[in-house]
């Protein structure tokens, strides 16, 4: 397209058919461009086994396609109807427990389950052969939000897909045994058939299982979608085919998946209360771009509160606003909501929409007529690209690993890495996200936080940017395992030892508050960074580096918290003050920010020749010569 996506999921089989004209001239109105549809329609499309009924959704899109309005066609796949459900309980997902997940909600079933697969690839087909010349069909959504609330199948049909998937990636049950150290606790395979899933157990599960049974999990879901597109590509091709993400979601390697999409597309509903929520948003835009390496779709977001929360804050004017123009900024090509129309029954009846329950007279409709309009004008944007300069390391493989049992310490792997985020968005610097073994060559800093996976390929690659004279930042708990868990001995760090001209000899983080209530010694650091430090300490053992930041008091008093071996940089805490490190690892990099001294709260990006000033802060600000309100923006162009 030549325009910006901009609409929402439409599900017109909740409303009479009186209300399907007023739908479209309400999104005429408000400036719509393309319709998501017939994303949870199964059960209307299919009431009966082999009984098909496409009626009413040519009804449907006709009539958006008479109002000028693309579609974006959904498989309708992700709810099955509760007839396959009730004939076929064994493609039901099961919990790690034993406990079997019933009908009556979404996405009860199992990814691994041959029965699912069977009908939703028939379906997918009736549809791909009914729609595949329609003038209206702009892109094919494959399923929804794949694994969003069964990230893990436990059945006997998942168990047996593990084995397979296991027999595939090690060739030998001695291979297995190696790389899950089953020496220890008795462990050892004798033949694959003996290998179950990661299902409860006594204590402490083996890590390297739990490990692969994600990386399972992750390619199961990815065989959800590569079976429903190879139909697709088959009966209608030349269709732009994707499925959407959810920003920073654990359930599913999305660097694996992005390779698969033709476009990526997001799911994204900050906290309209949180303080955190737009530098989150920033992030999570990021990633999409890097996923994809390029424009992207915001494919849902809520119009004003969200209907799952203990509290559903309503987004105050202006903020749903800021939030899609931010996208945009970042890298998208696309503004969608959910949902269109508010739903008068069912689950998500408290979810907002952009035409809520009180109709065309709201505040929210209105807004959504403003967007529209403004969003038009910012069709020239189209497929404009961004090039940033920081990359930011982010992997799945250490995000499962660390926040395993077991561990040192319980760490958030999210919020280790948008610490590093925050400080770059508060400067206005640009940021991908990068893989440990991807090309870094375009990046003049590279950060490595908590990576603790990494392989001898990546532990190279990443050595290699201080090599090259690039900066390197690498965080605690980076490069302590390899990609079997296996400990890299000798002081962790592998080979980025010898760049970074250091070791680590022990971990010692803080100890929690004890049950008592009494004080717990914190950590604290002075140097560069000075201050307090509370979430990791380590004994770090210099060999060749120079020692700018050191611990104060404790076991770990005087000992290096921040080193700098050339153009490496070891962090082995998480500085109050990150941002005197951040501040000394960009200087002489030709890293510059959007604008210059940008005041608090507010947000700056380029893309194309439209700079975007984007005021979160409760005051008006100036920036660049404009005055800006609260919750306010300013686009400007070069």
């Amino acid at each position: 397209m030549d325009r910006l996506w901009y609409g929402g999921d439409y599900n017109p089989e909740q409303w009479p058919r009186e209300v399907w004209d007023d739908d479209v001239r309400l999104m005429r109105r408000a400036g719509v461009t393309v319709a998501t549809v017939a994303v949870f329609s199964w059960a209307k499309l299919e009431p009966a086994d082999g009984e098909f009924d496409f009626e009413w959704l040519d009804d449907v899109i006709d009539r958006l396609h008479a109002g000028g309005i693309r579609v974006d066609l959904a498989t309708a796949t992700a709810s099955p109807p509760p007839w396959l459900a009730l004939a076929h309980p064994e493609m039901l997902p099961v919990t790690e427990d034993g406990v079997r997940l019933s009908v009556g909600s979404r996405q009860h079933y199992s990814p691994s389950s041959a029965v699912y697969r069977r009908y939703a690839d028939r379906l997918v087909r009736n549809l791909a052969e009914r729609y595949r010349d329609h003038p209206a069909l702009e892109a094919w959504h494959v399923n929804n939000e794949l694994a969003c609330h069964v990230q893990r199948d436990f059945s006997d049909e998942s168990a047996a897909a593990f084995r397979e998937w296991l027999r595939a990636r090690y060739g030998t049950v001695e291979a297995l045994n190696e790389a899950w150290g089953t020496q220890f606790w008795s462990q050892q395979y004798g033949s694959f058939d003996e290998v179950m899933p990661p299902r409860a157990a006594p204590t402490f599960r083996n890590p390297g299982q739990l490990l692969d049974f994600d990386r399972f999990s992750s390619d199961a879901w990815l065989q959800v979608y590569r079976a429903e597109k190879a139909i697709l590509n088959e009966v209608s091709p030349g269709v732009p085919v994707t499925t959407n993400f959810m920003g920073f979601f654990k359930g599913l390697d999305y660097w694996r998946h992005a390779t698969e999409v033709d476009f990526v597309t997001d799911d994204h509903y900050p906290d309209p209360a949180d303080p955190a929520a737009p530098m989150i948003a920033a992030a999570t835009r990021d990633l999409m771009r890097s996923l994809g390496d390029g424009p992207w779709l915001l494919m849902e977001q809520a119009p004003s509160a969200v209907n799952w929360r203990a509290r559903n804050a309503a987004k105050p004017a202006g903020m749903h606003r800021l939030l899609s123009l931010q996208a945009v900024a970042r890298g998208a090509d696309g503004i969608m909501q959910f949902q269109w129309r508010q739903s008068k029954a069912g689950a998500e009846k408290f979810h907002s929409a952009m035409v809520p329950h009180g109709g065309e007279d709201t505040r929210v409709y209105r807004e959504t007529v403003a967007l529209g309009e403004e969003l038009a004008g910012l069709a020239d944007l189209v497929g404009a690209r961004q090039d940033a300069r920081v990359g930011i390391v982010f992997d799945w493989d250490s995000w499962w690993a660390l926040e395993q049992e077991a561990t040192p310490s319980s760490l958030s792997y999210p919020q280790v890495v948008l610490r590093w985020y925050a400080e770059l968005w508060r400067r206005g610097v640009l940021v991908d996200f990068v893989r440990a073994e991807g090309d870094l060559s375009r990046y003049a800093v590279v950060i490595a936080p908590a990576t603790q996976v990494l392989s001898e390929a990546a532990q190279q690659n990443l050595a290699g940017v201080a090599s090259s004279g690039r900066r390197l930042v690498v965080g605690y708990q980076s490069a302590v395992l390899d990609e079997r868990l296996h400990v890299l001995l000798g002081g962790y760090l592998g080979a980025l030892r010898q760049v970074l001209g250091v070791r680590v000899e022990e971990f010692a983080p803080p100890a929690e508050p004890s049950v008592s209530g009494g004080p717990v010694p914190g950590l604290e650091i002075a140097g560069l960074a000075t201050g307090g430090a509370a979430e990791w300490g380590e004994v770090v053992r210099v060999d060749d580096a120079e020692v700018l930041s050191t611990f104060v008091g404790g076991m770990l008093d005087g000992l290096p918290a921040v080193t700098r071996r050339g153009t490496a940089w070891y962090v082995a805490t998480a500085p109050d003050d990150l941002a005197s490190v951040v501040d000394a690892v960009l200087e002489g990099t030709g890293v510059e920010p959007a604008v210059a001294d940008l005041p608090e709260g507010v947000e700056a990006v380029r893309r194309g020749d439209r700079l975007f000033l984007l005021n979160w802060s409760p005051a008006e600000v100036r920036v660049a010569g404009e005055s800006i309100a609260p919750l306010g923006a300013a686009i400007l162009r070069d």
